[in-house]
């Protein structure tokens, strides 16, 4: 048994969980925030057996999508902020971020 933990970003959150659950995956999903672009993500925790993997790979990977998104940088701290003159900028969002965790021991109650 493994604990996928597929941290993605919000507006991905319900095509995602609605495709875990017409899969029959059980998730718990967790509102999280990113630390680069300070945005809204959430965390899904599913546990899953081995063979299952595959499958569930599959589902985040068709329900989450990486985009391009303009940004506008915060100011820098210290040094000069009044001649700071903050541009868009073009960052790739999106998608997910998975990691796949071995798991000693499941129990529910």
């Amino acid at each position: 048994m493994k604990l996928i933990i597929a941290v993605v970003q919000d507006k991905d959150s319900n095509r995602l969980l609605n495709a875990l659950v017409q899969e029959e995956y059980r998730a718990t999903k967790l509102a999280s925030t990113g630390g680069f672009l300070k945005a809204g993500n959430t965390t899904f925790l599913i546990g899953v057996e081995d063979e299952k993997i595959p499958r569930l790979m599959a589902i985040i990977k068709e329900n989450c999508k990486a985009r391009q998104q303009l940004v506008t940088p915060v100011s820098p701290l210290g040094g000069n902020a009044e001649s700071y003159v903050p541009y868009p900028v073009e960052v790739q969002v999106g998608g997910a971020t998975v990691f796949v965790l071995p798991v000693e021991q499941f129990a529910q109650f």
